[in-house]
């Protein structure tokens, strides 16, 4: 599916728009967890009979508006700061409730927001209206409609949770967004990997290559539907790029001994990665326009896994030279390298967060993974969650949400093993498996793509 025209297509059609202030219904603390989320009630969006039928024949499926409502119920629970309330409580039928909702009703059921809507089939084209409204105040917060092509419908419920959970929170939503990661299957001894993309719910979930080359950490372009990644060609490393809606990829480089970890810069025109050479591992830039490399860092110690600050000003990165491996911070032209952390343990695969304010981490102390975040100068140290061994954590694009990967452990035969990925919100507590079809590793979020 071509994401670009897709992206083009939809319209969106402002009926009435409340500005959002820089404050909503709820007050998020990224210091401790959410424990009395949102009571929200996601009335099924109304339809007509004809229009139910066409949608009905193109998308098989027997009530659309009943689906896209399911995508933002289920996109607002698992997000953790809302409570989706049971439909079967709801007093008024979905038509009745669109045009005008007795928020006595809402009220008995205890909701404190409402959202509502309706989907119509309009010259073949997909047509869905919703609104939202503060039941306490008994007044519309906000009321957005969309057209586009009828086979878009999940990513109009993406959008319409993006908006919500905007309006509601002040924050940015994610949930319009994609994540690609490495697709696993086999014994833990012959593993097939493969790349593998879909939608941030599990949805849509497509593989990219075949499987037989192996495939490490995908990374997405920060300002496009563009990938970078590692593959072994003939046992040799190789960085690819990828696009996403054509399907081409092309080869950056062959670079000598081991490379590791490929990321794109913030404005997307260069890649950072390190690679080693001359039997020590250093950090080095491609510019793609030009393919330009230049070695950044300049060390007897095995630099690796650096990521740049969202500003493009600073790099994080890991490195041994203190002895045993800890997180460093430099400008981005590997100038005043300043080490910032110093708990107990080994620290590894530092992202700095699109907010700017904060660098997530791996950690292995006593035997245990840990995935935690600290700010930019290594203050403020949390550990979010602990497992046998996780790995690779990676940002939604509002600096909310980190997925990573989790490995189990095997028994004395060696049987037992899976990987899966898992996200956790900064609180700690939202923790939660994200579905895939497959074993899965070394996931990478995109940004939004209705930007």
């Amino acid at each position: 599916m071509n994401y670009k025209k897709m992206k083009n297509i939809l319209i969106i059609l402002i009926i009435f728009l409340i500005p959002v202030k820089s404050f909503g219904l709820i007050e998020v603390d990224i210091t401790r967890g959410n424990l009395n989320p949102l009571p929200i009630a996601v009335s099924p969006l109304s339809i007509d009979e004809e229009s139910r039928k066409n949608f009905e024949n193109i998308l098989k499926k027997k009530n659309i508006g009943s689906e896209i409502s399911s995508i933002v119920e289920n996109n607002l629970k698992v997000s953790g700061l809302f409570n989706p309330l049971n439909k079967d409580a709801f007093l008024q039928e979905p038509d009745i409730a669109n045009l005008k909702p007795r928020f006595e009703d809402w009220n008995l059921i205890k909701a404190q927001a409402l959202i509502t809507g309706k989907v119509s089939y309009v010259e073949e084209k997909l047509r869905v209206e919703f609104r939202l409204w503060d039941v306490l105040a008994g007044k519309e917060m906000m009321a957005l409609a969309f057209t586009t092509v009828p086979n878009n419908w999940r990513r109009v419920g993406h959008i319409i949770t993006d908006k919500v959970y905007e309006r509601l929170t002040g924050e940015k939503g994610y949930f319009d967004t994609r994540i690609i990661y490495v697709a696993e299957e086999g014994p833990k001894t012959q593993r097939v990997k493969k790349l593998a993309i879909m939608d941030q719910d599990g949805a849509n979930n497509k593989f990219l290559t075949l499987g037989n080359e192996l495939v490490l950490t995908p990374r997405f372009n920060p300002t496009s539907q563009m990938v970078t990644y590692l593959s072994y060609f003939r046992n040799l490393p190789r960085v690819y790029l990828l696009d996403i809606e054509t399907g081409t990829q092309e080869v950056v480089g062959d670079f000598p001994g081991m490379t590791f970890a490929p990321r794109f810069s913030p404005d997307g025109k260069k890649i950072i990665m390190s690679f080693a050479k001359d039997g020590n591992s250093e950090i080095y830039t491609m510019d793609l326009e030009n393919r330009i490399v230049e070695k950044i860092t300049n060390h007897p110690s095995i630099d690796t896994s650096p990521s740049y600050s969202p500003d493009g000003k600073f790099i994080s990165f890991n490195s041994d030279r203190s002895g045993y491996q800890q997180i460093y911070v430099m400008k981005s032209d590997g100038s005043n390298v300043k080490r910032i952390s110093f708990g107990k343990g080994i620290y590894g695969t530092p992202v700095w967060s699109p907010r700017g304010d904060l660098i997530a981490f791996t950690k292995l102390h006593k035997g245990k993974f840990y995935i935690g975040v600290m700010r930019t100068d290594g203050s403020g140290e949390r550990l979010l969650t602990e497992n046998f061994y996780q790995e690779a954590p990676s940002w939604s694009p509002n600096g909310r949400v980190l997925i990573f990967y989790r490995e189990t452990k095997t028994d004395s035969k060696g049987k037992g093993f899976s990987a899966k990925l898992w996200s956790i919100d900064l609180t700690g507590y939202n923790e939660r498996q994200v579905p895939t079809p497959t074993d899965g590793s070394d996931p990478s979020w995109s940004s939004l793509l209705s930007n």
